[in-house]
């Protein structure tokens, strides 16, 4: 080294103080609306089943049934492969552990549904509906046998519904709690919001029920879904959803987008909703910049074309289930919506071959940054944030081993999660 220089300032500790003070209002708002990804599992799928149909076989049924699609139309491994296009070192392992989801956990996020699945009901059959859900629920969770997330979608908070929305949302919640207490995996679904104001009151009835029942403030929480053109632009040209988020006061968990009402609300015909729709990429774009930041998770939408009939029927709409899957993961939405238990075997294929794929790398990359090795590529802790994120989502949904992923790394599952939180490692030593 060469010859120690001494480091001269001009400026007194005021200004910096000065400085420091007239930022106080920012930092504090940054670190409000922008605390970061909450480090909890994500579910790569949520799944609708309306009220009506809800019973306690659910869950089981839908992975019951997925097998045996599979079995019927891509029996081992090597077929499989062929219908989807997946390369031959990825066959064996994607099959053998979809084949695993759908007999351990086949449904990762469940909701019953009281709103389009369901429609408008006499109030006495909606009531007893949502209070059996309560008790369904709750028992599910007591055996062991829910999915990890499950909750409800109840109707919207448009005048001709806000009623028998609040009933419903109200009902299931008081028999949560008659039966045993709101469960940790709880989640709650507010479709079809215009305007932000909808989600204040949203709120009102959460921050209601909670005052009632004594619960800690914002123990309730809730995804928005996002189904109409107004969500995204606003009629004064503001983003619409970035003020939505901001309503929910910390209680919004994901912004879920809607493919067939969205599609319709901007005219895109019946043949052409879809989402890789370019309406449908404008949406989920706007989305995912509003919930950039702020622990609010994008979700993507559905595919109406269901795996049902004769083989090769089966096949096209499995290899579209599949594309669609690999497009949203590309583009960082990882979750979506599951109509049929037929999407189930695509879903875990999409979702075990994009993490299997990006293992080797996203795990190389990650052990370089910690031992300060760059290699070929120079990552800053923000991307050491991100790789960690990405092999942690693929340990939650199955598709990679803790120890093959620290095996790779060097790295431990609390380690990674300090990286995924951090971005650097001083927390995870």
């Amino acid at each position: 080294m060469g010859r120690r220089v001494e480091a001269v300032t001009s400026l007194d500790d005021a200004v910096g103080e000065e400085i420091g003070a007239s930022l106080a209002a920012v930092d504090a708002e940054l670190a409000r609306r922008y605390p970061g990804d909450p480090g909890t599992r994500q579910p790569v799928h949520t799944v609708y089943v309306p009220a009506d149909a809800f019973d306690a076989t659910t869950v089981r049924s839908w992975g019951d049934r997925a097998l045996a699609a599979l079995d019927e139309h891509a029996p081992d491994a090597e077929s499989f492969a062929a219908v989807l296009g997946l390369p031959e070192e990825l066959a064996v392992p994607v099959h053998d552990r979809v084949r695993a989801k759908l007999e351990r956990e086949p449904v990762e996020d469940l909701r019953v549904d009281f709103e389009d699945g369901y429609g408008r009901r006499p109030d006495a059959e909606e009531d007893q509906d949502a209070a059996r859900a309560a008790l369904l629920v709750q028992r599910a969770y007591a055996q062991g046998s829910a999915s990890p997330y499950t909750g409800i979608r109840t109707k919207c908070m448009e005048a001709s519904v806000r009623a028998r929305s609040i009933r419903t949302t109200d009902v299931f919640l008081t028999g949560l709690v008659r039966s045993g207490g709101l469960p940790d995996g709880l989640v709650l679904t507010l479709p079809k919001v215009t305007y932000p104001q909808q989600v204040t009151a949203f709120v009102r009835l959460l921050d209601a029920f909670e005052r009632t029942h004594g619960l800690d403030e914002g123990r309730l929480r809730f995804e928005i879904q996002i189904e109409t053109s107004q969500s995204i632009l606003a009629a004064d040209g503001t983003a619409a959803v970035a003020r939505m988020v901001d309503a929910a006061r910390g209680r919004a968990t994901g912004l879920h987008y809607g493919t067939f009402d969205y599609s319709a609300s901007v005219g895109v015909s019946p043949a052409h909703q879809a989402s890789d729709h370019p309406a449908a990429d404008h949406a989920k774009a706007v989305m995912q910049v509003a919930a950039a930041g702020t622990g609010v998770r994008v979700s993507d939408g559905s595919t109406n074309v269901l795996p049902v009939g004769p083989a090769d029927r089966v096949h096209r709409a499995w290899r579209l289930h599949y594309g669609l899957t690999r497009r949203a993961l590309a583009r960082a939405y990882y979750q979506g919506w599951d109509m049929h238990p037929g999407h189930l075997p695509t879903r875990y294929a999409a979702v075990y071959a994009f993490y299997r794929e990006g293992l080797d790398q996203a795990a190389a990359r990650l052990a370089g940054y910690v031992a300060k090795s760059a290699g070929d590529v120079m990552d800053e802790p923000a991307t050491a944030k991100a790789l960690s994120g990405h092999l942690l989502r693929g340990i939650d949904c199955g598709a990679l081993d803790v120890a093959e992923v620290t095996r790779l790394t060097g790295l431990a599952r609390h380690e990674l999660d300090a990286y995924a939180r951090t971005g650097h490692g001083a927390a995870a030593g």
